[in-house]
């Protein structure tokens, strides 16, 4: 046996030894999700995840492998995550527009192994959520190019839902037709209003005549869906790749976007209360007077934060009254509750909507 069938027949021995512990550790998850069962506790605990991998690495002598092992053990608790979530029922996960969708592809990048639910509106992702259908949401909360998706903002405010992630997608528009069009071919483009503003460049050079489909809550899988079943080389749609395999279309251009960085951040929203991670949001509203919000920023900086968004959107039935939205960057748990305490005496209201690792 030669050096390299020895190195292969080492690595096939501990990769016995590590399926076994591998079953062990699973038999293990399942005592934890019986004992969250009875406590009603959140499955994900970004605190007690960043101590195991700080402990674990500690364990490995050779420097150089600990970012490695660090990475294993990510994977290794996204995979208990999972499969926590199958066997406590907590698997579906909801998201607006159709299969193939941006929201469904950020869905299949968060949660590998859900069952993902297709609803027609941000609306109805928020009451599924609610309401115990699905376990989370995922939903678009801001573009680089296009800013706030801000119905989603005034949604955050009017359901008691929390952020408990959110993930940077980048985005990435394609001309899409039926199986043998060419771009000489199409005449009419198809797709929500933003992608058709994203791709304006590209378009407007190519001469072609764009709309939002469908024109009741535009959708650029649903465009691609309308595409396909026209089967008219002459009418193309703006949608990611992942809809061209799904919809049985070809893509006729890549990366249409004016904005080589475009990027969609996507929030998931969740019942339960964060208990983890190094970013944290509020909400809150101050009285209508002179220097209110500049309290709050002050007491921000004097909690040692670093305030990385503000936002303001109209109060819902209190004419020419803002609520705020401010994400704030730092994991230390007093000095967050001690600012809370601090905004409490300041603020009208104030609420924590969200903690998590982005």
């Amino acid at each position: 046996m030669n050096q390299l069938e020895q190195a292969r027949a080492q690595i096939d021995t501990v990769d016995r030894q590590m399926a076994a512990l591998f079953e062990q550790r699973m038999a293990a998850v399942r005592q934890v999700i019986e004992y969250k069962q009875a406590t009603g506790m959140p499955i994900l605990d970004s605190g007690r995840e960043a101590q195991v991998i700080e402990k674990n690495t500690a364990y490995i002598a050779e420097e150089v492998l600990r970012p490695y092992y660090a990475d294993l053990l990510r994977a290794q608790m996204a995979l208990s995550r999972q499969y926590q979530a199958y066997v406590l029922g907590r698997d579906v996960v909801a998201h607006q527009g159709a299969e193939g969708a941006y929201s469904h592809i950020a869905l299949t990048r968060l949660f590998p192994r859900a069952r993902a639910l297709s609803l027609a509106t941000f609306d109805e992702v928020f009451d599924a959520v609610q309401d115990g259908r699905a376990a989370y949401g995922v939903i678009p909360f801001e573009n680089s190019t296009a800013g706030d998706v801000s119905d989603v903002l005034d949604l955050l405010y009017n359901h008691s839902l929390y952020i408990v992630q959110m993930y940077d997608l980048p985005i990435r528009h394609n001309l899409l037709g039926v199986p043998g069009a060419h771009l000489r071919d199409v005449t009419d483009v198809y797709g929500h209003p933003q992608a058709l503003r994203q791709s304006e460049a590209f378009l407007t050079k190519t001469g072609l005549a764009t709309h939002s489909w469908p024109p009741q809550a535009p959708n650029n899988a649903l465009a691609a869906q309308y595409v396909a079943a026209q089967k008219d080389p002459t009418k193309a749609a703006t949608a990611s790749a992942e809809a061209a395999a799904l919809y049985g279309l070809e893509v006729l251009a890549e990366d249409i976007n004016t904005d080589s960085d475009n990027t969609t951040r996507f929030i998931v929203v969740g019942k339960e209360p964060p208990v983890g991670g190094d970013r944290f949001c509020l909400l809150f509203t101050v009285d209508n007077k002179p220097g209110a919000l500049a309290l709050v920023i002050q007491a921000v900086a004097e909690a040692g934060f670093n305030m990385e968004c503000i936002k303001s959107r109209p109060r819902p039935h209190v004419p020419f009254e803002y609520y705020f939205y401010i994400e704030l960057v730092g994991a230390h748990q007093p000095d967050r509750e001690r600012l809370m305490e601090r905004m409490s005496s300041i603020c009208e209201t104030v609420r924590l909507l969200g903690t998590y690792t982005k």
